[in-house]
């Protein structure tokens, strides 16, 4: 309630200024200032099952770790921390989350034996972003034991120039009530961090000579004094730290009268003079505790009454915006996907996370990475191998929302794009700060590196060969798709006056004022340039050498970073191209990707009035929708192909159906009456070719490398290409023309397809996954990928075309 009642008074506060200054700009400037306040805080290290810190570099960071502690030879391994693959998980992640608000996680770990569920809520006040708690709860499985020894483990650090210390007295025999911290940087100013007991739990009884020195039913503190840039090893430090501990109590006991393993595993009680520190309970059976950071610039501290009315208002509010902005639309509006669509979306925003750290760039700008010459994929090999200009640049810092907690926790550019379609209906605020912090990230030609590696933590997830950034690659720009879903939004704007939100003005600031919005869009406008014209310059296509006929002897365009097997550049990572590699390459995505581009370029100048570039965009723009028919179209296989340069330097076309040969569509570079559109849903729609029960394949059924070699993009069903299938047939359905009618069909049916497999394989195995298998419908891949899967969201609230009836038809 009292996190409520601030949000309210906040909100009438914004209303209360508008009306008596009547100035946007200083409306825009105190929302901004709200904006920031109510997304300081967070779970930002969303590689680890739960980690709270601030979007501040340096500054303070906590996590949790815990182990099942019923035997000697299982606990290294029973300890958790960050999120990994394959670690006896029956499922994890957030439940419903506001990352303004907060919300609730539960982690089934079921190699422990307990459930542990996260509920992280914050209350905003005072001077340096409110203060924030979590309830942390464990209940053991039905297979637990009826004794189930679990010892919990949180620890808190900080980084840079601020202190942080344990305020209670040392005590040998360990902390009894509350552990509390006491801490102050210039930024968050004075805090107080508190660990609360909890109420009701029971802790392992006394059996050994051991209890004496170390009683289990109070709170273990350990203090050490590390280095910024191992902070985040907490795992391996608490390790290396326990040893020493188990060392000493072998010694004293013996190994034939060591203590039990839930007493022997444990930390020395020592506080002193630190910058991180540990604090251990073990507890038999379930249990409950709180975490609770108070900030000093506060009105009042956070109390255990605050977090649990703070929870309740969390789940209500939640519950309340989800049904008002994102409702599922018949077929789906039935209660059984309710806390599915809920945990899709919440674990998505959930994904959320700020990083900050060095990244390593090949700045040597070698001959061999322009790839102008026959054979350039061995030249380029070889270039990578000297790494003679392999530079750690930066620290830099990004907000972003990443595709897999467990096995992609760091920023990619291109999937990006496709996570903040649905978080811009949710909090377009939000979706507009990520998009700035990836804009903040370019360097002075206009490159933004496709994969941001930044600091140790981030490269100890990365194979050593991956982790270098090159300033030639480029990625799909789909960030533009959110340029273009905001100038929609401002084309046909909402009501919110029935908003019941009390922070709808901060989410939706740009949009209840649209000059703000184009404020942010003329802001951001150089940098959209730059990077635009980037792509121009370093990702072009050969038309003259080759005498190639089309409208335009300059819009062509080829990837660069291919390999023979891979085009990791285009995301389409293995998917079908000519062989061998040539120089004389033109790429049907990359060309419709660039008129996807130039038509967002195009309607952000006219929003801002840039009238002559509009006109140079438009032009552009009108280039490339010719050139890919020109270059692209093939007559023999009434498909869109990429060229290549046979023996004879005769531009020639290779053709393989799949997600490549329909992306101009998938882009929206076709109009209704396209005489290409007849072929395009011919392909869409044949089960021998793209179509399956359970969304598009990747790649035709009938190419002949289909389900070939590493069959990463040659079959499998992918949600985010197969999302940009749904909204082209949305809009063919609602535009008139020859196609209309098969248009409805196919969207309803795709719609159903795609939404049923997810919902079925997230109810058969509790995850959402990476990619689909096309012949079985069966999640593969990353587990946990919830980054563009969650894109099911979006299209669960798009409009039902099928008179709210199931329609699965075989086309």
């Amino acid at each position: 309630m009292l996190q409520l009642l601030r949000l309210r008074a906040l909100a009438v506060c914004l209303c209360l200024l508008h009306f008596a200054i009547g100035d946007d700009q200083v409306v825009l400037s105190e929302n901004a200032k709200l904006s920031n306040e109510t997304l300081l805080w967070g779970p930002y290290r969303p590689n680890l099952y739960f980690g709270v810190r601030p979007r501040i570099p340096k500054s303070l960071t906590t996590g949790l770790l815990w182990a099942k502690v019923d035997n000697f030879q299982d606990v290294q391994n029973n300890f958790r921390h960050t999120c990994e693959q394959h670690e006896g998980m029956a499922g994890y992640g957030w439940d419903e989350y506001d990352v303004r608000l907060g919300g609730r996680q539960t982690i089934h770990d079921a190699g422990n034996m307990i459930d542990i569920t996260t509920s992280f809520v914050k209350i905003p006040g005072g001077a340096h972003g409110g203060s924030w708690g979590v309830r942390i709860k464990g209940t053991p499985r039905e297979d637990a034991p009826e004794h189930l020894v679990t010892s919990m483990v949180f620890y808190a650090a900080m980084e840079g120039f601020g202190n942080l210390q344990v305020a209670n007295e040392e005590d040998e025999l360990g902390v009894e009530g509350t552990v509390k911290m006491e801490g102050s940087s210039s930024e968050l100013g004075g805090f107080q961090l508190e660990v609360t007991d909890g109420e009701g739990n029971v802790h392992p009884p006394d059996r050994h000579k051991s209890y004496e020195k170390k009683p289990l039913d109070r709170s273990i503190v350990a203090s050490l004094q590390v280095e910024d840039a191992n902070i985040w090893q907490a795992k391996a430090l608490l390790f290396q730290h326990m040893k020493t501990e188990i060392d000493e109590m072998i010694s004293l006991y013996g190994k034939e009268n060591a203590p039990p393993p839930w007493q022997i595993f444990t930390i020395a009680n020592n506080i002193k003079e630190g910058n991180m520190h540990f604090v251990q309970k073990v507890f038999d059976g379930a249990f409950e505790f709180d975490i609770m950071f108070s900030s000093a610039s506060a009105p009042e501290p956070m109390v255990a009454k605050s977090v649990t009315e703070a929870i309740k208002s969390a789940t209500e509010s939640f519950s309340d915006r989800f049904s008002k902005v994102l409702a599922p639309k018949a077929p789906f509006n039935k209660s059984k996907y309710q806390a599915f669509a809920h945990s899709m979306l919440s674990n998505l925003i959930g994904g959320i996370g700020y990083f900050y750290g060095d990244a390593l760039v090949d700045r040597s700008y070698a001959p061999e990475y322009e790839e102008e010459n026959e054979g350039f994929w061995e030249e380029t090999a070889e270039a990578r191998q000297r790494q003679g200009a392999v530079r750690l640049e930066g620290p830099a810092e990004l907000y972003t929302s990443i595709p897999s907690r467990p096995f992609f926790p760091r920023g990619f550019l291109w999937d990006e794009g496709f996570h903040l379609v649905p978080i811009a209906d949710w909090d377009m605020d939000l979706t507009l700060d990520i998009v700035k912090s990836w804009f903040n990230l370019m360097d002075e030609d206009g490159w933004i590196g496709r994969e941001q590696i930044l600091g140790p933590e981030a490269r100890s997830k990365v194979p050593q060969e991956f982790q270098v950034q090159y300033p030639h690659y480029a990625n799909p720009p789909t960030l533009f798709l959110i340029f273009e879903a905001l100038i929609d939004k401002l084309q046909n704007p909402a009501s919110f006056k029935d908003s019941t939100d009390p922070l709808e003005s901060i989410r939706s600031a740009h949009l209840q004022n649209p000059e703000n919005a184009k404020d942010y869009l003329r802001n951001l406008y150089p940098l959209l340039k730059r990077h635009y014209f980037w792509f121009r310059k370093t990702q072009w296509g050969d038309i003259k050498s080759y005498d190639r006929e089309a409208f335009s002897t300059k819009e062509a365009y080829r990837w660069r970073g291919r390999s023979t097997t891979h085009v990791l550049t285009s995301g389409l990572d293995d998917y079908p191209r000519p062989q061998p590699p040539h120089p004389g390459e033109l790429h049907t995505d990359l060309i419709s990707w660039m008129g996807m581009m130039t038509r967002s370029m195009r309607r952000i100048a006219e929003t801002i009035d840039e009238s002559d570039d509009a006109k140079e965009f438009r032009g552009y723009e009108t280039a490339i929708i010719r050139n890919i028919d020109d270059l692209h179209w093939s007559k023999k296989e009434q498909t869109y192909c990429d060229a290549t340069v046979d023996d004879y330097e005769e531009s020639v076309h290779v053709c393989h159906k799949g997600y490549i040969s329909i992306f101009p569509f998938l882009t929206g570079l076709l109009p209704a009456d396209s005489p290409r559109l007849g072929a395009i849903l011919d392909s869409i729609s044949d089960p021998e070719e793209l179509w399956s029960p359970y969304g598009l394949r990747s790649l035709s059924k009938r190419d002949p490398n289909y389900q070939t070699g590493e069959d990463y993009w040659r079959s499998p069903v992918w949600m985010n290409i197969n999302y940009l299938a749904v909204k082209a047939l949305y809009d063919l359905a609602r535009s008139h023309g020859p196609h209309q009618q098969r248009a409805i069909k196919l969207y309803s049916a795709l719609r159903s397809n795609l939404v049923d497999n997810v919902f079925k394989e997230w109810e058969r195995t509790k995850f959402a996954w990476e990619q689909y298998n096309p012949e079985t419908g069966e999640g593969q891949r990353t587990q946990h990928f919830t980054g563009w899967t969650s894109l099911v969201v979006k299209i669960m609230a798009m409009e039902d075309l099928g008179g709210g009836k199931r329609v699965r038809d075989e086309l």
